[in-house]
């Protein structure tokens, strides 16, 4: 008899605190059994009559009252180790979300808790921090040495994020990263227009970098393939008004 396995869909949602400056992640803490108590991505089981991107833009719809377009969720990757969860095998379908506004968060069926984390830089690795609690992007950077080390972690709800979402995060992350200078996706969670300082800081976040080190004028002209000038932005305090920008790609 085969054997039976569930599929999964994990979404890794952003979003950008304007009072801060900063890049958010949404994790959700476990009501149920594995990892009861822990704090995870939060997820949902795809349905029999959905697609997998249907499901994805569900799970925001449900959980953060959020109706979006799906340009604003692209497919990370498929997650099918093994030792990815105990017990039932489970695959999980991967999404990244980009929120365009912060809403205020209430936890949905299957959780306790729902908050808001800020992501900074530790090393090569990219924390997330709310209050007391702080977790971190696994600083492994293989993928068969990190799943062969998991089942022998002693996972601590404290430190340790449920399942495999080290390393689902470290890949969303890399992701990002990677595609900054071409596809700047994650600039979505800044709404339908930006100054270039606010792209400015949330490519330093995910380069691990300061924003001083990001020259103004080069990021303009480095960028101009991908940005196009919608006007100026309003503001009350005298001065110039800074020019907005739009990603001309969509």
């Amino acid at each position: 008899m085969a054997k039976q396995f569930t599929i999964n869909i994990t979404n890794i949602i952003w979003s950008f605190d304007r009072d801060n400056h900063q890049v958010n992640l949404l994790l959700v803490r476990r009501a149920d059994q594995p990892f009861s108590n822990f704090w995870a991505l939060p997820e949902t089981v795809m349905r029999t009559d959905e697609s997998a991107d249907e499901a994805a833009l569900r799970l925001v719809r449900e959980k953060i009252g959020l109706k979006l377009a799906s340009f604003h969720t692209e497919q990370l990757a498929t997650f099918t180790h093994p030792e990815r969860t105990p017990g039932q095998r489970t695959l999980s379908l991967a999404y990244m979300t980009f929120l365009p506004e912060m809403p205020d968060l209430t936890p949905g069926y299957g959780a306790t808790d729902a908050r808001w984390f800020s992501m900074r830089a530790a090393g090569e690795q990219s924390t997330f921090t709310n209050g007391k609690f702080k977790f971190a992007t696994t600083p492994i950077n293989n993928q068969t040495q990190y799943y062969v080390s998991l089942p022998e972690r002693a996972a601590d709800p404290k430190t340790d994020l449920a399942f495999d979402h080290e390393w689902i995060l470290k890949i969303a992350c890399d992701r990002i990263t990677n595609k900054l200078d071409y596809q700047p996706n994650i600039l979505l969670i800044l709404g339908p227009t930006f100054t270039l300082k606010q792209a400015r800081q949330v490519f330093a976040i995910f380069r691990h970098i300061k924003l001083e080190d990001i020259d103004n004028s080069n990021f303009k002209k480095n960028h101009r393939h991908i940005f196009e000038s919608v006007g100026t932005a309003s503001q009350t305090h005298p001065g110039r008004p800074a020019k907005v920008f739009r990603l001309n790609y969509l």
